[in-house]
């Protein structure tokens, strides 16, 4: 049995999952959460998919001259809030040196094998810890132009060539596919390895099993600084009630990574992406396969509820700092762009209803922070999924509990080094 202690900076999915696989490989685990013990981390509001298809990180050609285009709209899936802000700034210039189709070519296979190692792990999730509505039927990109549909094909060429299936579907098939709800489009790719599921049972098992296994939670818990030796290693971390110690730290604060990084002087650049969601319960009309609104860039996903089924629409990336406030115009963007493509509803199907805002940890390259710091020998960093969190969840959990027993994962992250931008 391992008798050393883990911390764990953040109780978000990826932070629970870390700590779900120590536990099970005997490390005593301690999270600490700054927010309450119902707190409303970034992927509980999330679309709950589980995404093999998204092999393109972030970063990619075009995504410079998309959002350009997109931020003289008030109601587009993107925006930049105007600010004098270096880190923004640093942000933007490495995203824009990102975006190539080199890094996408290197990048894309990693992408694969993690969101496929993850769809694995959620299988076996869903045997140990209980139902979490996990539905294994795929993934529908719905074009709603001629024009869509095109580039979404040639994406489906890509992905068929790294072994992952894809397949190019007309209106008729795709109404064949899924015959629950009415849809008006120029056609869809239709991604079967993709599953999704409900954000919020599985983070509330998962929270329960580790509460089971022993793992001491802080909820309401800040962290405001760090206890280090002169090798550099950590040896608590400093709370407004106190300092926590322990023999090795996870740093898996999402958007708030960057600042608790910097604290150690160490560089992993970030930027909070803010997503906004809403929930229809009981709808009018459901569909049984999860799908994305490909030029409004709108995710939708049945999920099921004790209470019942449940639709919910989420999207929009908007960089505004660490500001959890809702923009009515994005939310409008939303809601204008579902009667396009699903006729039987209105947007008066969304009055009244609560908007959930969340904030993605985005890094410049599109991929996640994964590794142990260069500096500080007993840190690792799991932090900065952007939109793939949910999805990556399990195999970073994975990823992490090789790493503290010093194993080598089974993927090659190399390309996830944490201190990739140091220099």
């Amino acid at each position: 049995m391992n008798e050393k202690s883990l911390i764990i900076i953040g109780g978000g999915v990826i932070g629970l999952c870390a700590a779900y696989y120590a536990v099970y490989e005997g490390w005593r685990v301690t999270i600490i959460e700054r927010g309450e013990p119902a707190h409303d981390s970034c992927s509980l509001g999330n679309a709950g998919m589980i995404v093999p298809s998204h092999i393109v990180p972030l970063a990619a050609p075009g995504m410079v001259g998309l959002g350009i285009r997109m931020l003289g709209n008030p109601e587009s899936p993107f925006a930049i809030r105007p600010r004098l802000s270096s880190e923004l700034a640093d942000w933007g210039l490495k995203f824009v040196r990102s975006c190539t189709e080199e890094h996408v070519t290197r990048s894309a296979p990693l992408l694969r094998d993690l969101n496929l190692t993850s769809r694995r792990l959620y299988e076996e999730l869903d045997t140990e810890i209980g139902d979490f509505g996990l539905m294994r039927r795929g993934l529908l990109m719905l074009c709603k132009t001629a024009h869509g549909l095109e580039e979404e094909t040639r994406f489906a060429a890509r992905a068929n060539a790294l072994g992952v299936p894809a397949e190019v579907l007309t209106p008729a098939q795709t109404a064949a596919l899924d015959p629950g709800i009415t849809m008006d489009i120029a056609g869809a790719i239709f991604f079967p390895k993709d599953c999704h599921l409900s954000p919020q049972r599985f983070v509330a098992l998962l929270t329960q099993r580790l509460q089971q296994g022993g793992a001491t939670f802080l909820w309401n818990t800040e962290v405001t600084g760090w206890r280090t030796k002169p090798d550099g290693s950590l040896t608590a971390v400093q709370t407004k009630t106190g300092d926590v110690v322990g023999d090795e730290f996870v740093l898996a604060g999402g958007a708030w990574s960057s600042q608790l990084a910097q604290m150690l002087r160490l560089k992993i650049p970030m930027q909070a992406g803010k997503g906004y969601s809403l929930t229809v319960d009981a709808p009018r009309r459901t569909p049984e396969i999860c799908s994305i609104l490909t030029e409004a860039r709108v995710a939708v996903t049945p999920m099921s509820s004790p209470q019942g089924s449940t639709l919910r629409f989420g999207g929009t990336m908007e960089l505004g700092g660490l500001d959890l406030s809702i923009n009515a115009a994005r939310v409008r963007g939303i809601l204008k762009s579902v009667p396009a493509y699903y006729p039987d509803f209105t947007e008066k199907d969304f009055v009244g209803l609560p908007v959930w805002s969340g904030l993605r940890p985005c890094s410049p390259d599109g991929l996640p922070y994964l590794g142990r710091a260069e500096t500080r020998p007993n840190l690792i960093f799991a932090a900065g999924h952007a939109m793939m969190g949910l999805s990556l969840a399990p195999v970073t959990g994975k990823i992490v509990a090789d790493l503290l027993a010093h194993r080598k994962p089974d993927l090659d992250i190399s390309l996830l080094r944490p201190e990739r931008w140091a220099n």
